[in-house]
């Protein structure tokens, strides 16, 4: 069935509840007279409660309507915010540099309110060895406490050690600070890009030219 109301010659009831194009109610009326209106206004006659009785309608313009109602939903799915759960992967005797560096991915995802899925991979003779991954996981958790908290505790499965992290930020207030910083760094960069010589050498030339010397009239 169609999502889309009935408007106009649609409408098959001998008599609606109308409301006027600014809202305000008319009151009930037949159908005829309710089409009438709506010629008199040059708008539609739009049903907007098909199950009360009698069916509410409404004057308005509903090419007008569906423009903005579809504008409205546009929007709202570009700024819906949708959870990501990123994954990074580190072994249990990984090396300090290495360390700094996947630290830095996992802060980054974390700032931007995304999940962070930590795997430790067990190799080889590394499998009798779960304490080295599971104190590697807690190292990490404590190194970013501030940005993320534990959402699922380690867990060993299979060769590979889990466990999740979650941002202390929601996706939508990491979207908005980002747009902000954004928007700093534009202005920024307009407001240090120089649009005119400074005040100072445009006063000075004419002192300069004024001490320029000249010819030196003879005394008579």
């Amino acid at each position: 069935m169609s999502a889309e109301p009935r408007i106009n010659d649609r409408i098959r009831v001998p008599e609606v509840r109308l409301v006027g194009p600014s809202g305000e109610q008319v009151g009930i009326v037949p159908l005829a007279k309710a089409l009438e209106l709506a010629q008199e206004y040059d708008l539609d006659l739009v049903e907007v409660a098909a199950s009360a009785r009698p069916p509410v309608c409404k004057l308005m313009d509903y090419g007008k309507f569906k423009y903005e109602s579809a504008m409205k939903a546009r929007e709202a799915r570009k700024n819906q915010a949708h959870t990501v759960i990123k994954e990074m992967k580190l072994r249990p005797k990984i090396d300090p540099h290495d360390y700094d560096t996947k630290k830095g991915h996992v802060v980054r995802f974390l700032k931007q309110g995304d999940k962070v899925k930590i795997t430790i991979m067990f190799r080889g003779r590394e499998q009798s060895r779960p304490e080295l991954g599971f104190r590697l996981l807690q190292r990490l958790a404590s190194d970013v406490e501030d940005l993320g908290f534990i959402e699922s505790n380690p867990k060993q499965d299979g060769r590979n050690m889990i466990m999740v992290l979650g941002p202390h930020k929601k996706k939508t207030e990491a979207m908005a600070e980002a747009r902000e910083a954004q928007a700093a760094r534009k202005a920024e960069r307009q407001g240090t890009t120089p649009d005119a010589e400074p005040e100072g050498d445009v006063a000075e030339a004419p002192a300069a030219a004024a001490e320029a010397p000249g010819e030196t009239p003879s005394e008579a």
